[in-house]
């Protein structure tokens, strides 16, 4: 893999981008979890709790301060609310079959490729073609719990 030169964010960005190392560490801890064979319904049960507690909220975030600066036929606003949807559907269907390793698996894989998306391409366009008063508006939103979720979950499973 080709070393990548770090992308300049503006800070409008930032909590975004903290967030999504968030993200990209649930898809490690799925990962970690399904190579050690951990009970599945274990990584579900923990995927599901972080996905309420900060995923979706995160999701929303996004969908109300970012998206919405976009026109609604930029293709890629339409390819992150597209993610967005497939994602809530995946967790809909997680709530049902928490010892899904292939979901679980797909989670993960499409998480990660999501991620990777909005920070590479999703998060540069918008800092192209909005002004400063709207990265200025962004810019002011804070995580709503600066606590990560992990602290109240105890099962550490993706720890041997």
């Amino acid at each position: 893999m080709k070393d990548r030169p770090p992308i300049k964010r503006h800070q409008a960005m930032a909590s975004f981008s903290r967030d999504h190392h968030s993200g990209l560490l649930l898809v490690w801890k799925i990962r970690q979890g399904l190579l050690n064979s951990i009970d599945p319904e274990r990584i579900g049960d923990y995927v599901v709790f972080f996905y309420k507690e900060d995923l979706e909220k995160h999701f929303r975030d996004e969908e109300r301060l970012l998206f919405g600066n976009l026109s609604p036929d930029d293709s890629l606003r339409k390819q992150a609310e597209t993610d967005h949807q497939v994602v809530y559907a995946m967790m809909a269907d997680l709530e049902y079959k928490k010892n899904d390793k292939d979901l679980l698996h797909s989670i993960a894989d499409r998480l990660e490729k999501h991620i990777r998306f909005e920070e590479r391409e999703l998060f540069n366009h918008l800092q192209d073609i909005l002004s400063s008063e709207e990265l200025e508006t962004i810019a002011k939103r804070f995580p709503i719990d600066s606590k990560a979720p992990d602290e109240a979950w105890k099962d550490k499973f993706w720890m041997k």
